[in-house]
């Protein structure tokens, strides 16, 4: 759903290649040649597909806009994106697409650590190809359940000014992630991104501080918090709607017939972020930092709540 005043990109699909077992790559270009707008590592795409709005992190060059690129693991338990773009997009096809957004940004640091499992290569890829034309050290490991199961293997092993360490789980096991953030303190920064296991396992082993995640998946538990009605003033619409304890801001102002752009419903993905005009959000999602939790500028009104009795949005 397109959220009022939100810039829409008319792309063309000019190439699908086949990466890996079950993992397409996806090329879009303008569809008059022009540049495409700019972004950095981290970035993802909002991609309209099959009637569903869908993220999947840009893993091409930022420095080189004559097109995108977008990496897509074929899911059967997704809810329908991965299948439509394995099944139904095809070259030639039109798509429209929203961002690119960034709530993974490459923030700059001595070294890195890169730690990818599946298709979370995707977002690492270009913040390695980053990281080795500004010339800063990085170890980057990614984990797969086999090789051919594990996409841009050849890309990674040209990129250089780095370690890149391919860990296929049926031949070496789980990774050792003591071993691979021995040496992690001040000065370095963790990337990760991949199924919410790897995650934990990262979390539980990284110093406080120095790890940045990106989600496929919001975790087993979900933030707990007051969960009592309140109001919602949404000022641009000019509509106030009450939202009861088993429902959310997002579906509550779609009921009243306020348009909101959404997508996961699970505070991972970062489509429904919302100017907060007045009032103090309860944060419960999974995408924006703690100062920009602390800053109450923006809120995902797919999980997030109310913690002043009421709420004025930018909607």
């Amino acid at each position: 759903m397109e959220a009022p005043g939100e810039p829409r990109l008319d792309l063309l699909v000019r190439t699908m290649t086949l990466e890996a077992d079950g993992v397409l790559s996806v090329g879009l270009v303008h569809p008059e040649g022009k540049p495409l707008p700019a972004w950095a590592p981290g970035a993802h795409l909002d991609l309209e597909i099959g009637g569903l709005t869908r993220q999947y992190s840009l893993c091409g060059d930022p420095h080189d806009l004559s097109g995108y690129r977008v990496g897509v693991l074929d899911e059967p338990s997704s809810r329908g994106g991965s299948r439509y773009v394995h099944t139904r997009l095809r070259p030639g096809q039109r798509i429209t697409a929203a961002g690119p957004r960034n709530h993974f940004a490459l923030d700059a640091a001595d070294r890195y650590v890169f730690v990818a499992g599946g298709i979370g290569i995707t977002p690492i890829l270009p913040m390695a190809r980053e990281a080795a034309r500004r010339s800063v050290p990085y170890t980057l490991v990614h984990g797969g359940r086999t090789r051919a199961s594990m996409a841009f293997a050849a890309e990674l092993a040209e990129l250089g000014g780095g370690d890149v360490l391919l860990h296929p789980q049926d031949e070496l096991g789980h990774i050792d992630l003591t071993a691979a953030l021995a040496g992690v303190g001040p000065g370095t920064l963790v990337y990760c991104c991949g199924p919410e296991p790897l995650l934990a396992a990262v979390e539980a082993v990284c110093p406080a501080g120095l790890l940045r995640v990106e989600r496929f998946a919001a975790p087993a538990t979900a933030p707990a918090g007051d969960g009592s009605a309140f109001d919602v003033e949404c000022r641009a619409s000019g509509v106030t709607v009450t939202v009861g304890s088993g429902t959310s801001v997002l579906e509550a102002v779609e009921a009243a017939g306020v348009r909101a752009g959404s997508s996961c419903r699970d505070g991972i993905c970062g489509t429904c972020e919302t100017r907060v005009l007045e009032g103090t959000p309860d944060h419960r999602d999974f995408v924006l930092s703690e100062s920009e939790h602390a800053s109450n500028a923006t809120m995902m009104i797919c999980v997030s709540r109310c913690a002043s009795g009421s709420l004025v949005l930018d909607l």
